[in-house]
């Protein structure tokens, strides 16, 4: 079955279960006359596949409105609508007197009403819009008989055309489920011109003329609307869900291959793991922490996920006290229930200091002065994009990326918000105007997994391959390496030396055991660390919940920005 054939029956279903239906349904409570005794059809189909009609129609003889509703509009369950002019309204007795008929629109129905109706009228029109293309033929079909207010004893119809037809076909019947007409002929020699014969039919009850011609005699008039619906616009028919799965595929395999492209680290031929920090063995059964190219806890963690986050500013922080820029003083609590709170005193700088880190030191001391985390946390949130731009060009300034990796994630971000938004309007459009509403919705889905490819985009040079590489030896060491092999009589600032790198590669809680494990005696270790201090009667043993609670208060200052 071709495709036009198959929207001729759609359109036939369509018209048999829908139209009649409502015709029907909608035809006047109240009856004008009692009944028909005679509803007679002389139609002529001309080229323009409009038909004029003339319906001589013979009441009862009793008093009353005939009333007949035509239907204007037929939807269809594709999802179109066709809808039908009816025009030059008029009816006449059998001297050509006008008797009156009125034709009102009511909602999706032409109304013709005859007032007191007690002798034979002919009730004329034109319908255009019923004459739809299939194949290269036209179909031509009207309920002659619908929605009349009274019952008829007989209906009979001719349809003359412009020229032969092909087909012919009559229903007659309930609205929702007609059969057979009683008889139909035409195209034999005796009657060449199509007629068609039924009765009786109760009120409301149809009768359907069909009669099909070729394409070059009866041109199609069919007025045919969209119609939406969200079966409709989400269509799952071939053309619609390919075009969806065809867009669906390229745009993954763009997706993939944009990424393999731009968003791959470059790679050295040959090249080996640059190490980042080693165990260097210095007498037997000892080892010390030796880290290659100053290269500082920050810049690892922004080289390993290619983002500053809270917990590299931490590892600054205990890195700057491990190295001499501060001490961190842990302060005793006013009362039991009370927070705790640390001080941060500037001390000489025996290194030089980044840029992010000069930062850091400035605003945890302002002005040189000793600050309150619970004071300056602020501060350090308010610095914090400061610090974290500076730490993005020391990792460009390294060498690890060509760009900066938070530049890199901006471009594609607004890129794919604009795609986003894009894609949102035409998803609108094609869901309002169109059956390809999954294409739409796989635009959206492409949008939104550009902004989350673009997040992985910034790619390390092969510089930066190369250390992280090494960090990736180093975070193995960091979790098996002897934390009690450490020079005698440097453990404490071996291991704390260790403790910033493991704050952002793995193993923190190990090698803060290391140094409890340190701890030897029953006194008090209050300054027992040169980068630590605590408050009275504070023991080395404290120092896991101090220092948790110290990073998890000072993560969660950056955090709440």
């Amino acid at each position: 079955m071709t495709r036009h054939q198959l929207a001729a029956r759609r359109f036939l279903t369509a018209f048999v279960l829908a139209a009649g239906v409502l015709a029907f349904g909608a035809a006047p409570r109240a009856a004008a006359v009692t009944s028909v005794s005679s509803y007679l059809v002389a139609a002529q189909v001309d080229a323009a596949g409009a038909i004029h009609v003339q319906a001589t129609i013979t009441p009862d003889g009793a008093s009353g409105d005939l009333v007949q509703r035509f239907a204007a509009t037929l939807d269809t369950n594709d999802g179109h609508r066709y809808r039908f002019t009816i025009a030059d309204v008029r009816a006449t007795t059998a001297d050509g007197t006008d008797a009156g008929a009125v034709s009102t629109p009511d909602g999706g129905y032409t109304v013709v009403t005859v007032p007191d109706a007690t002798v034979p009228v002919t009730l004329s029109y034109t319908v255009t819009g019923a004459a739809i293309r299939t194949d290269d033929t036209t179909t031509v079909s009207w309920r002659f008989l619908q929605g009349l207010n009274v019952p008829v004893e007989t209906f009979e119809a001719t349809v003359e055309g412009p020229g032969p037809f092909t087909m012919i076909d009559c229903a007659a019947g309930a609205p929702s489920s007609p059969g057979s007409c009683t008889w139909f002929t035409g195209g034999t020699h005796d009657q060449q011109v199509p007629t068609f014969h039924d009765g009786p039919r109760g009120a409301g009850e149809v009768v359907q003329v069909i009669v099909r011609y070729p394409e070059a005699v009866v041109a199609s008039n069919a007025q045919i609307e969209n119609v939406w619906s969200l079966d409709r616009a989400f269509s799952v028919r071939p053309l619609p869900l390919a075009s969806a799965l065809m867009v669906g595929l390229l745009g993954l395999a763009a997706l993939w291959l944009t990424h393999r492209r731009f968003g791959q680290d470059a790679r050295g031929e040959g090249e080996a793991p640059t190490v980042v920090a080693q165990f260097r063995p210095v007498a037997a059964g000892q080892s010390e922490f030796v880290v290659t190219d100053g290269i500082r806890p920050g810049q690892v963690g922004t080289l390993a996920d290619e983002r500053v986050d809270p917990v590299d500013v931490a590892a600054t922080v205990v890195d700057l006290a491990v190295h001499g820029s501060l001490l961190i003083r842990e302060l005793p609590r006013t009362s039991p229930f009370a927070r705790t709170d640390w001080e941060f005193v500037r001390r000489g700088d025996p290194r030089n200091l980044r840029p992010y880190e000069s930062t850091l030191v400035d605003v945890l001391t302002p002005g040189g002065s000793p600050g309150r985390l619970s004071v300056v946390g602020h501060d350090v949130t308010g610095a914090l994009p400061k610090l974290q731009s500076e730490l993005y060009d020391d990792v460009v300034e390294r060498g690890w990326f060509a760009r900066r990796p938070d530049a890199t994630r901006n471009i594609w971000t607004l890129g794919s918000r604009i795609a986003l938004a894009v894609s949102v309007l035409l998803a609108v459009l094609l869901v309002i105007f169109s059956s390809f509403g999954l294409l739409g919705l796989v635009l959206i889905a492409l949008s939104l997994g550009a902004g989350i490819i673009g997040q992985e985009m910034p790619a390390r040079t092969a510089k930066g391959s190369s250390v992280l590489a090494g960090l990736g030896v180093l975070s193995g060491q960091l979790l098996t390496a002897p934390t009690g092999e450490m020079p005698h009589g440097r453990e404490h600032h071996e291991l704390s030396e260790v403790l910033p790198y493991a704050m952002v590669l793995g193993g923190t809680e190990r090698w803060i055991d290391g140094l409890v494990a340190t701890d030897g005696d029953e006194g008090t270790d209050e300054t027992e660390l040169d980068w630590y201090h605590g408050p009275a009667g504070w023991h080395l043993q404290h120092l896991p919940d101090s220092l948790r609670n110290f990073v998890t208060t000072l993560e969660g200052s950056l955090v709440e920005r």
